[in-house]
């Protein structure tokens, strides 16, 4: 099996952990759009692209001291689920209504054991680090064929 060589090229995140010089927001000023970010209800991830393309503001931590998440949960605003395992959930809920409809569709089939595989594996994680509810469980759609 071959190496993987293609697609090295990639953006890389600031290696000072201070704010760089030209940033001329205080702490205060970050914290207080990323609150209001989050009551437009977008997930945190959605808040750090739109402080970074419409405020130029590279990486909240350093210069507030604490990450959107922190802030959000700070004031009752952080998700009750984890947005990466969110995210898996909606993507598993497409492919089962997909699968509905596409009953032999092995190539989709296999997509969507990995895809629940990773949920399951979060789900754990997530768990054990008390993020999610000790009886929180993953719940398929019935109606798939798999």
């Amino acid at each position: 099996m071959g190496k993987k060589e293609k697609g090295s090229s990639s953006s890389i995140r600031p290696v000072s952990k201070r704010p760089p010089g030209w940033c001329k927001y205080t702490p205060e000023e970050v914290e207080a759009l990323v609150v209001k970010l989050g009551k437009e209800g977008h997930a945190p991830s959605a808040v750090g692209v739109i402080l970074r393309d419409q405020h130029g503001i590279p990486l909240v931590k350093p210069i507030v001291g604490r990450t959107v998440t922190r802030i959000l949960k700070d004031v009752s605003l952080a998700p009750s689920i984890p947005e990466d395992l969110d995210t898996l959930l909606k993507k598993a809920a497409r492919l089962h209504a997909h699968m509905g409809k596409n009953k032999r569709d092995s190539h989709n089939k296999r997509a969507l054991q990995i895809i629940e595989a990773r949920i399951y594996k979060l789900a754990r994680y997530y768990r054990r680090e008390g993020l999610l509810p000790p009886d929180w469980k993953y719940k398929a759609n019935i109606a798939s064929p798999i």
